[in-house]
């Protein structure tokens, strides 16, 4: 077992000592033996029993039951009519994590030698010194890493909770393997030295590994990202053709996956923030018209349409985590043909992580959030090329859209008919000083109770590339664990993946990418539920719905589970 006692649970080469059972009762099945502790250490392992989750060699397959509410609105009665649905579905979770490997495009920036430094000293256990005393490599910040789901209350009444990942067979960050491309030719170490990121204890810890590590040649385009870059363009494809560019960068990702003998490659843009690039039809609104589009050189494919292009044509999940629009309707349609996952867009790590509770909870306190003024100045190379005006554009975008579906959601406060919505200003400035460490200061202004106003303040330093390395890695892993998921229903028995969009992801992104005609949802909480309840669903394990009613009422006796 890792010295940081990491087990992929529920596999059949798990070594955990120790099992929790989830317990599905019914009236033939009344005996419990859960944990009798709230805490379930990251050893132990989960087995569900009952009837509906079955366990095989290869597979975890469960059954159930999705209810949800159709609402018909007659407006002429005034009336709002409710009927329950139920839908069945089989889920089928493989047991075997796959062997994966990540490509970082941008593989050489603040964000991409951080993950890189971190896994190492993580899976090496490397210690430094520092004036605190002796520091020790963590996964925090990472959801899948750091955080406990709760399964339900044992026999004492106390709530059990289990490390996230646990719940199915995941990929451990340790076991990831990391390459990628960049249009600069340092090596990692001189990558990890330039971003000023870690400790300098820890960069010479780190130094002998991270010589060895040096990006591939990557695609530059100079029209797609700040003038102030082509400095730093010194690693380049000389192909001639963006049809070449593409066949390059698929030749690569071969060739990465057969060097290290990957089953899977997921393929992941942490470069600098492009542009946006026009959406029109003949150019990239269906994937024959993207791939045609490359073929004839057309000057507004950009180079993350390339990378995008090439990891769909590979059959390797893509995700977005920069703002620009990359994910045109041609890469859609492509991906939905070929049967690969898409993600994005953009890391949501800091100041937009906080407002997308901080605005969740003003709106749903009852408050009229009426004014967000959102400040930012930042050092690193990030922040050099969101100082010109066509980058910068990309991350206001992605920065400002954070509040729709909150404010969306309460027709109390916000008047739809004339479109009312809070005044929302995003400004991002260059500083070198502060470099990494990033200033983010936020003003909110909410009407509250007889038309007084109530103003919140925030000062936030961000750790950029601290608070975003750990998003990376989720959704490396998340991404891993949806390429082995797929499902059944009541009335279609062909096993089929989820949407190649995987909105999913959402609780990662600023600007989370969803299937056509599906609600954007941005609020954090919700995002979170939304993971924690399809894998709980995938496990065989009952929602948490936090209604405690064991401790509100007389709980009667478990009814049996038919489906």
């Amino acid at each position: 077992m890792p010295a940081n006692g990491h087990v992929s649970t529920i596999q059949s080469n798990s070594k955990s000592t120790a099992i929790v059972e989830v317990n599905i009762l019914s009236e033939d099945d009344q005996t419990i033996n859960p944990a009798d502790h709230d805490g379930v250490p990251s050893d132990y392992s989960i087995q569900v029993t009952g009837r509906n989750t079955i366990y095989s060699n290869e597979f975890i397959e469960s059954k159930y039951i999705y209810e949800m509410n159709h609402c018909e609105i007659d407006h002429q009665t005034k009336q709002v009519k409710i009927i329950p649905r139920k839908y069945q579905y089989n889920f089928r979770t493989k047991r075997q994590v796959q062997r994966t490997g990540v490509m970082l495009v941008g593989w050489g920036g603040n964000n991409g030698s951080t993950v890189t430094g971190a896994i190492i000293a993580n899976r090496d256990q490397i210690t430094w010194m520092r004036k605190e005393g002796e520091q020790y490599p963590n996964y925090y910040g990472s959801l899948t890493q750091s955080t406990t789901i709760r399964l339900g209350s044992n026999n004492e009444g106390k709530e059990v909770h289990i490390p996230f990942n646990t719940i199915l067979p995941m990929l451990h960050p340790n076991d990831i393997v990391i390459g990628g491309w960049d249009i600069n030719e340092a090596n990692l170490y001189e990558a990890m030295e330039r971003a000023c990121v870690f400790d300098y204890a820890l960069q010479e810890k780190l130094k002998s590994k991270m010589l060895q590590l040096k990006p591939l040649p990557s695609i530059y385009y100079p029209d797609f990202i700040a003038a102030n870059q082509e400095d730093r363009a010194n690693n380049l494809i000389s192909k001639g053709t963006k049809q070449n560019d593409l066949e390059h960068i698929r030749n690569d990702i071969r060739t990465f996956k057969k060097i290290h003998n990957l089953e899977q490659v997921i393929i992941l843009w942490t470069a600098n923030t492009e542009r946006y690039v026009d959406v029109r039809s003949g150019l990239n609104t269906t994937g024959e018209e993207l791939l045609q589009s490359i073929a004839n050189n057309e000057d507004e494919i950009s180079p993350s349409n390339i990378f995008a292009c090439a990891a769909i044509l590979e059959n390797c999940p893509y995700i977005n985590g920069s703002p620009q629009n990359t994910l045109v309707p041609g890469i859609i349609d492509l991906a939905e043909k070929n049967h690969v996952f898409i993600g994005g867009d953009d890391f949501k790590s800091g100041q937009t992580k906080l407002k997308s509770v901080l605005v969740d909870f003003l709106v749903s306190a009852g408050l009229k959030l009426q004014s967000i003024v959102s400040y930012n100045h930042l050092g690193n190379n990030d922040g050099k090329n969101l100082s010109a005006p066509q980058q910068f554009r990309s991350k206001e975008i992605s920065k400002s859209n954070v509040v729709d579906d909150m404010v969306g959601a309460n027709h109390l406060l916000y008047n739809k008919k004339i479109n009312e919505h809070p005044d929302h200003v995003v400004v991002i400035k260059y500083v070198p000083f502060v470099k990494d460490s990033k200033r983010a200061m936020d003003e909110y202004i909410s009407s509250i109770f007889m038309n007084g106003l109530n103003t919140i303040v925030i000062h936030n330093t961000c750790e950029d590339s601290l608070l975003a390395s750990p998003l990376i890695i989720d959704l490396v892993i998340l991404t891993e664990l949806m390429t082995r998921i797929t499902y059944t229903t009541n009335d279609n028995d062909q096993y089929q993946t989820f949407e190649s969009v995987l909105s999913i992801l959402s609780y990662l992104l600023k600007a989370p990418m969803v299937p056509s005609g599906t609600p954007v949802i941005n609020a954090l909480f919700k995002q979170h539920r939304c993971i924690t309840n399809i894998l709980s669903a995938c496990a065989g394990i009952a929602m948490d719905t936090d209604m405690l009613l064991e401790h509100k009422t007389k709980l009667p006796k478990p009814m049996k589970i038919q489906f």
